[in-house]
């Protein structure tokens, strides 16, 4: 979910804020209570246990996501925007590279217990319906009927994505404001059945029900306390759709409304534990202190808030991997953008692998109650990622002293959480371990298959640009060769001292020279500005040599074609290069030539005859150039698809080493021929 811009510190921003940043916490009253439930040891002596775990409750959004993230974690933005990557992107300029395993973790544990929010919320509204009657209708008591609604639910949910959602995000906010209204004022007309669930402010509450007899599961009700909090790392994801200063003024109301349902769920509980079965899988505190006809109204509003909490779940993993895409930790995807609104874009292939694991949730652990001993586990170790790289935030900010304390505060803190919530991993926990594991073993191959690559081809796979110069020059003016292009285009990262890899320059003058009138190599670099778009030239002494490094913020699309030609028209203009003037064009007054692009495409068969690569290099590149194979082809993910692309197979090493010579026996009835 984006944006044009930021909204301005008005309450309409406010309001905008709620239906872009608080789905997935605000929709946590829905199951956290239910869950907590499971721990209880009987429903004769609930009330401390009661009290306690909505103190936990209580103190667990107080110091995670209000001290952590809203007080602290907004600090930490890259130039407005949030999120685990944007957070390695400002810190990584300490050249620590040890900070980008806990991003990378972090960031993979994100995404894979991301794929649990529309199932646990859109299954547990939906659950409401149960025995509810629509007109004439009673919707049947079939957890069956419930999985065959939630996944004609989901369908619809995600085949709408690629349409965009600017126009329904607008009543995203109105529709929040409405479900945390309703929510707040029923929670609070319960807490007048029992006013002694306001103990449940006192932190000795929380403590002690760690500890107590009638909590059996002990610390592993942690593990169901937390999910009241999950949402918080979306909190913080989100930032630079909404600005940090409407998430502050919007926070105290949704924490006080939140606060206010847990609280009335409590008293509910501890009025009715001896007169209903509250440990039954068909009883939702949640509904059950919704009065009459006002329940139905509390599915609906219930629904519609799960579904603005999957959409804004899908939308950020979108923002997610399109951050991780532009930090090289992801293999390149299509991206489409169905808007002109910032940062809004569609993933296919995230979408659709989010709507089939969400499916496969419903289908495998058909109800909300098995679904919740699986949710809140990875988020647990972004969490603990997010604290390492706060603490490395706060210390390059020259407060050492604070960053040890808030590293120990909140490092302990979220290590018990997630000790707690590893008793999660028989009843399903191990779902979302999996798929983290998977997304970050995709990470580690893509991201460090290619620096090993690079360090192995460092050795004989990189030549001088300089060195090839008067080449480039005198083919350029050379009539007997037959023109490639007007302009010529490498997309190649060049180090220092203009080095290239070997296969570039081979492509170039080494087989069929490509004569053209200009030479661009093109170097990629990340900008600082997530939305930076900068760029350098150098002439390399020539009037017809152009490296352009680009500096790109990592939510920026790399429109490479149209860039060059802004630049080509700028440089012409400025009397850098000579007009390219066209005999035939659909500009009469165009002064830009056309542009050809070559790109590179690898292949490893060669990766299987090399003798002295270890096998976990041989695992790392291999893999890499697997996946790049089976990903976006460079020319669609660089704005390439409607160019001239000549698309090139090399081999992965061009190796220059000494080879065994062949012996030469004999030459037989040679005839010399003539001198010129």
């Amino acid at each position: 979910m984006a944006m044009e811009k930021s909204p301005k510190w008005l309450p309409i921003g406010a309001v905008i804020a709620l239906g872009i940043v608080y789905g997935d916490i605000g929709t946590s009253p829905l199951y956290t209570v239910n869950s907590i439930l499971n721990s209880a040891r009987s429903a004769e002596q609930i009330n401390t246990f009661v009290l306690g775990s909505v103190s936990l409750v209580f103190w667990t959004l107080m110091l995670i996501t209000t001290v952590k993230y809203v007080w602290i974690a907004l600090r930490a933005d890259n130039h407005g925007e949030g999120g685990i990557f944007a957070l390695y992107s400002r810190v990584k300029q300490s050249n620590k590279k040890w900070l980008l395993i806990p991003a990378l973790i972090g960031g993979s544990a994100l995404l894979a217990d991301g794929t649990l929010t529309p199932a646990v919320t859109v299954t547990t509204a939906i659950e409401g319906l149960k025995n509810q009657k629509i007109g004439s209708f009673l919707f049947p008591d079939n957890q069956t009927v419930v999985v065959a609604v939630v996944t004609v639910l989901l369908l619809i949910i995600f085949a709408f994505q690629k349409a965009g959602t600017k126009k329904i995000g607008n009543i995203f906010g109105p529709v929040m404001l409405l479900w945390f209204l309703f929510i707040g004022t029923f929670g609070l007309l319960n807490i007048f059945s029992d006013l002694s669930i306001l103990k449940a402010l006192s932190p000795t509450y929380a403590i002690s029900v760690l500890m107590s007899p009638e909590n059996k599961s002990g610390l592993f009700i942690l593990g169901s306390v937390f999910l009241a909090t999950t949402g918080a790392e979306a909190l913080y994801s989100d930032m630079g759709h909404v600005g940090k200063r409407n998430i502050y003024i919007s926070w105290p109301f949704v924490y006080t409304m939140l606060i206010l349902n847990y609280m009335g769920q409590g008293a509910w509980i501890m009025t009715h534990a001896t007169k209903v079965n509250i440990r039954a899988q068909s009883v939702n505190p949640f509904f059950e202190i919704l009065p009459g006809q006002w329940r139905f109204i509390g599915v609906i509003l219930a629904t519609l808030a799960a579904i603005i909490a999957s959409q804004a779940l899908i939308s950020g993993a979108y923002t997610l991997v399109s951050e991780a895409i532009n930090l090289k930790v992801v293999p390149r995807l299509r991206t489409f953008y169905p808007s002109v609104a910032r940062g809004q874009m569609y993933i296919g292939t995230v979408n659709w692998i989010l709507c089939a694991i969400g499916l496969m949730v419903v289908w495998f652990f058909q109800t909300s109650h098995n679904m919740e001993a699986a949710y809140g586990l990875a988020i647990t170790i972004t969490m603990l990622m997010t604290t390492l790289l706060l603490f490395e935030f706060i210390r390059q900010n020259g407060q050492r002293v604070l960053a040890m304390v808030f590293i120990v505060v909140f490092g302990f803190i979220e290590t018990v959480f997630l000790i707690a919530s590893l008793g999660k991993f028989m009843h399903g926990g191990y779902a979302t371990l999996i798929i983290m594991l998977g997304i970050l073993l995709i990470m580690v191959v893509w991201f460090y298959g290619n620096k090993r690559r690079e360090a192995i081809s460092k050795q004989n796979d990189y030549l001088s640009l300089k060195d090839y110069r008067k080449q480039l020059i005198n083919l350029s003016k050379d009539t007997e060769e037959s023109v490639f292009a007007t302009n010529l285009v490498y997309i190649a990262n060049m180090h220092q001292n203009y080095m290239l890899k070997r296969s570039i320059i081979y492509s170039l003058i080494g087989s069929r020279p490509k004569r053209a009138a200009i030479y661009w190599f093109v170097t990629m670099r990340e900008s600082s500005d997530p939305f930076g778009k900068s760029y350098e030239v150098d002439m390399l002494g020539t009037d017809n040599i152009v490296h352009v490094t680009f500096y790109l913020g990592f939510k920026v699309e790399p429109q490479i074609h149209i860039y060059l030609k802004q630049i080509a028209s700028l440089l012409i203009k400025q009397g850098v290069l000579k007009p390219q003037f066209q005999k035939y064009a659909m500009e009469k007054h165009g002064n830009v030539g056309d542009f050809k692009y070559v790109i590179a495409s690898q292949y490893y068969a060669d990766l299987l005859n090399l003798p002295n690569i270890h096998a976990w290099d041989r695992f790392l590149i291999g893999g890499r150039v697997w996946l790049q194979s089976h990903t976006a082809t460079p020319s669609d993910f660089y704005g390439l698809e409607f160019s001239d692309v000549v698309e090139e197979i090399v081999p992965l090493f061009i190796s220059s080493t000494n080879r065994k010579k062949l012996t030469q026996l004999t030459v037989k009835n040679v005839v010399k021929p003539d001198a010129e």
